[in-house]
């Protein structure tokens, strides 16, 4: 079968093309022909071929060994692109990703080992023919996600399969075949054998590339695969946002669909931040005296047993922390400069962000009218750019200037200067060096 709809990029048919002169036969294989059918951004292309990874590197001037032992080289181009190749294999003992594989003659024997039918297409990029021994260019006409095979048996050939078809039925908006949700309800109990890398690069996926995350996220729901990698998560759909009818795990799927899949931290943080609100405390209670750190160590302890950088940690759990509920518009000028204080000015452009997409999803839902929120934002950054002193680093006197007052460094220091800035935080006219360093002599118990 010939087609006309897709056609590889020079740089992929000049490998091809290599490998077939050299007497091996080579297909374009994967997500690079799944989307290109679907007219998806096709990304990078993937090869597979019958030459051995000795003979691709033999052919090719520059090669790197990307995955040798699993048969895989990639082939850097004239352009400087890499393409992996990789020796058709077949399964000589499945255990997941360490399964034991040999190379095989024929490209239907690697096409057999695939997860799903949808890519277990493959496609010559010289002679525009097409694969397709499982009916996948059919399972995509018809929107349907379905195995390779027995669904039992593919997925406990490596349970992350379970949830690649998650993120494959949302993403591409298939329906799971019966069979095929059957087996991967009952698979959900053995997701604990993945390790928390591929729990959290799957989830981050879903965030970083599907328009609607929600789909992917409510399948975890529905399969039981929720509660078994994310029970903190599971326990929010007990519990209600207070004036409306929508759970919090509901509301958290809404708000991450309102964000962009840019910003994939800020998705994860809707997403996790339900988790920051206390059962005694629902959402909705005053953060006049908590302040951003409310909750936060609990979606730190998820995000850290999911193997997150420190650095995404810290961002996450204080935004999640921070941003459970806006500030009142009631508040004074100088309890907004104390919150921002405490929540980290940096924060908030990406908390308004928030707070704006849940504004609106509000409006839509409930009919609530937006105006408090977008006055607080207002009020919150007129602060920042007035430039009050919201930090330590901002007041005008530090460390040096108490230790040439006589001070000895010690603990101390950070109590006077802390206090400084509470009475800066109430009124910043008060940032003078010379009226800090008399309140700070004060404090020390030695004002002339």
């Amino acid at each position: 079968m010939r087609t006309s709809r897709l056609r590889a990029p020079p740089h992929v048919r000049w490998v091809a093309s290599t490998l077939e002169e050299a007497g091996y036969e080579t297909w374009a294989v994967g997500g690079a022909v799944r989307n290109a059918l679907l007219g998806v951004d096709t990304g990078d292309w993937d090869l597979a071929t019958r030459a051995p990874p000795p003979v691709v590197r033999r052919l090719f001037p520059r090669t790197v060994p990307v995955g040798i032992q699993h048969g895989t080289v990639g082939v850097l181009t004239r352009q400087g692109i890499l393409v992996e190749v990789t020796t058709f294999r077949r399964d000589v003992l499945p255990m997941g990703r360490k399964a034991l594989v040999a190379f095989a003659e024929t490209l239907d024997e690697d096409l057999s080992r695939r997860d799903f039918t949808i890519n277990a297409i493959a496609w010559h990029p010289l002679r525009e023919e097409f694969r397709d021994p499982f009916g996948g260019r059919s399972d995509l006409a018809a929107g349907i996600l379905r195995t390779v095979g027995d669904p039992a048996q593919r997925f406990a050939e490596d349970y992350l399969r379970v949830l690649r078809g998650f993120r494959f039925s949302s993403r591409f908006r298939l329906r799971i075949e019966g069979e095929t949700w059957k087996a991967l309800c009952a698979a959900a109990p053995f997701l604990t054998r993945l390790s928390a890398e591929r729990i959290r690069e799957e989830l981050m996926k879903i965030l970083a590339h599907d328009p609607r995350p929600s789909g992917a996220l409510a399948l975890y729901g529905a399969s039981g695969a929720l509660e078994v990698l994310y029970p903190e998560l599971a326990v929010l759909g007990e519990r209600r946002r207070p004036g409306t009818g929508d759970s919090l795990w509901c509301h958290a799927l809404l708000l991450t669909d309102a964000l962009p899949p840019s910003r994939p931290l800020l998705r994860l943080t809707a997403l996790v931040r339900g988790v920051a609100v206390g059962p005694e405390e629902p959402e909705g209670a005053t953060q006049k005296q908590t302040g951003g750190g409310r909750g936060a160590e609990g979606v730190a302890a998820l995000l850290f047993r999911l193997r997150f950088s420190n650095a995404e940690i810290r961002e996450v759990s204080q935004l999640a922390g921070a941003g459970v509920e806006v500030p009142s518009p009631r508040w004074e000028d100088k309890e907004l400069r104390r919150w921002l204080h405490r929540v980290d000015p940096r924060h908030l452009p990406s908390l308004c962000r928030v707070w704006l997409a849940e504004a609106r999803l509000d409006r839509a839902r409930w009919g609530r009218d937006p105006t408090a929120v977008v006055e607080v934002i207002r009020r919150l950054r007129q602060v920042v750019r007035s430039g009050a002193p919201l930090s330590l680093e901002q007041l005008a006197v530090g460390g040096r200037d108490l230790v040439a007052l006589g001070m000895k460094p010690g603990p101390e220091f950070g109590v006077i200067l802390q206090s400084l800035l509470e009475r800066v935080l109430d009124d910043p006219s008060l940032n003078e060096r010379e009226t800090l360093l008399k309140e700070a002599r004060r404090l020390w118990g030695r004002a002339p």
